[in-house]
């Protein structure tokens, strides 16, 4: 003889979520606060971007310390803002080989705009990135490849220290 069930009352009427029961809803997997971290380091790898190729600039010259200094901040831009996300150390890592090799290309425009006195945004349109890099790739040394290897070295350990 089949039995039938009856449902509480309170199973029936949806309820809204709670503080509580919003806080499990996210993925364990992925924690909280890893997209704000990677926007954050993104915004500190344009930033450095940006200052590497300008004291570059000024001293006439790449510095190791302007790579660290790179690597700091964008690997404490991702740890700061993201938590202890596994992903933002390796994500910081990137960002910062992609912001240092930024900062040379910058580096060269602004080169190429002094010696022909023309501005920054000529140099860019008139060579574009892929003629920057020509110029990089026919110019590099070691040091072109050493120092966004030891930024992005400082940004990993920056951003696990920072988010843990």
């Amino acid at each position: 003889m089949p039995q039938s069930y009856r449902t509480p009352a309170s199973a029936t009427r949806a309820t809204a979520p709670t503080a509580s029961t919003a806080a499990t809803a996210f993925p364990a997997s992925v924690p909280r606060g890893t997209g704000l971290g990677l926007a954050a380091a993104f915004a500190a790898a344009l930033l450095g971007a940006g200052a590497y190729s300008a004291i570059g600039y000024s001293i006439d010259r790449q510095a190791s310390y302007a790579a660290v200094a790179v690597g700091l901040l964008v690997g404490l831009a991702a740890g700061k803002a993201g938590g202890r996300g596994p992903l933002l150390p390796a994500a910081a890592a990137l960002l910062s080989l992609g912001a240092l090799h930024l900062g040379q290309l910058l580096f060269i425009a602004l080169v190429i705009a002094d010696v022909n006195a023309a501005g920054l945004i000529a140099v860019i349109g008139d060579q574009g990135i892929g003629g920057l890099f020509g110029i990089w790739q026919k110019s590099a040394e070691v040091t072109d490849y050493a120092f966004p290897v030891i930024g992005a070295a400082v940004a990993f350990g920056a951003a696990k220290k920072a988010g843990g």
